[in-house]
């Protein structure tokens, strides 16, 4: 019986470990964690989402304090359009942040930094061309394009020295969307150097309907894309991601023709992930019944979250001044139609409840929005549980090598510390 350590996911003439751990955002997938991939010959992602908050956490500086300063006079005022990104600054939080991580890499595997184009900043393009072009001057290894079409991601790196040299890749859900990405970038000469197709069961945001994201599997989709490549005669790395529970789950996708696989659920009850330990331990906790896909996200995607996430129903103030990751090129933001809505319903109430909308930048930023994966609730088979009910956390190591070295669906439990 095969092992995840039997494959290898190659790029030119260079070999990995085919796991790589996803992005989660904000600061979930910390640097640690990447780290922790990278010593083992796998590939770690950290994410940008909020950057300029990450570095304010990580190094003491004050990007968010003086952002929420600059547009203090705006904080009552229902228009957030004004509140713009100061790209200089943004450029120099997203080098800070990679910039470390890179510096404190060991091993012989890589280090990706997630860029949603969803977080589109009252600036999409300019925003995004800051946070592209930064990551590449911080000497990350590559890029994985995610939460969008990214039909012009592309070219806003094509000037950069390193367009060429940095692994750049995208992830899709479909054959259709990549067919279309691969067509608006077929200018550039320029094709991904890996693409990620993501199922129905992961993690976050989907990139499927709220109603039919049941109706699709991850392996048809991959062997469409497989397939797709074969008729192309493209030699792209896929890597298969969503709902990849085991190192079994992981031969099945390598044997089917994936170069390698994304995990991220079993990562999130880790000492290195960035999740508060109250947090990790709903997570432990979780039912299946306590996993829901639903609409709340301001970006119009379906999220998949845990239904006692605080995020949920919160009718807090939108943080546009200290945040505004979300507003668009108008300065709007779904949250803020909802909540302006809202408090014109009900003047008077102190307390305003938001049902359909959450305010993801503050609510992630505090990590009150749960989102996960749908086998979340098989978290608790896999470590033990203490006399206090609570659940012993593992290490990222501990996690990586099982999906490295199991077979016949087996979970490797960690050596007991209680």
């Amino acid at each position: 019986m095969k092992r995840v350590d039997d494959f290898r996911l190659r790029f030119g003439n260079e070999e990995y470990v085919p796991i790589m751990i996803g992005g989660m955002g904000v600061d979930i997938s910390t640097s640690e964690l990447a780290l922790e991939a990278a010593r083992l010959g796998g590939i770690g992602h950290i994410s940008d989402a909020m950057v300029e908050d990450v570095s304010d956490r990580k190094f003491d500086t004050s990007f968010v304090k003086d952002k929420t300063k600059l547009y203090k006079h705006n904080i009552n005022n229902m228009d957030k359009s004004m509140v713009q990104f100061d790209l200089q600054r943004l450029a120099e939080a997203q080098r800070l942040h990679i910039g470390a991580t890179m510096k404190a890499k060991q091993g012989p595997g890589l280090i990706f930094v997630n860029c949603m184009e969803k977080l589109t900043m009252n600036g999409p393009r300019e925003t995004l061309r800051t946070r592209l072009n930064a990551a590449l001057d911080a000497g990350i290894d590559g890029i994985t394009l995610s939460a969008g079409l990214h039909f012009g991601s592309f070219a806003l790196m094509a000037d950069h020295p390193r367009f060429r040299e940095a692994k750049l890749g995208i992830i899709v859900s479909s054959v259709r969307a990549l067919q279309i990405f691969l067509r608006k970038n077929a200018k550039l000469n320029r094709l991904p150097d890996f693409v990620i197709v993501e199922g129905p069961l992961a993690g976050g945001h989907l990139g499927f309907g709220l109603e039919d994201w049941k109706d699709y599997d991850l392996m048809t989709i991959t062997q469409e894309l497989l397939a797709y490549f074969k008729e192309e005669k493209l030699d792209i790395p896929l890597i298969a991601a969503g709902g990849i529970f085991t190192g079994s789950d992981a031969v099945k996708f390598l044997e089917a023709g994936a170069a390698g696989v994304q995990v991220a659920t079993r990562f999130t009850v880790t000492k290195e992930c960035g999740l508060p330990e109250k947090v990790k331990q709903e997570y432990f906790k979780a039912s299946e019944d306590d996993i829901i896909v639903n609409g709340v996200s301001p970006t119009g995607y379906p999220m998949r979250m845990l239904k006692n996430t605080p995020a949920i129903g919160s009718g807090i103030r939108p943080g546009c001044e200290s945040y505004g990751y979300l507003l668009d090129a108008t300065g709007n933001c779904a949250y803020i139609n909802s909540y302006n809505r809202e408090v014109a319903a009900h003047p008077n109430d102190k307390n305003i409840v938001v049902m359909d909308k959450t305010c993801l930048c503050t609510h992630m930023r505090n990590f009150n929005c749960w989102t996960c994966g749908h086998y979340t609730y098989k978290l608790k088979d896999t470590s033990f549980k203490k006399p206090d009910g609570e659940y012993q956390m593992l290490t990222a190591e501990h996690v990586f090598k099982d999906y490295q070295f199991s077979t016949d669906n087996q979970i490797a439990l960690p050596e007991k510390e209680f």
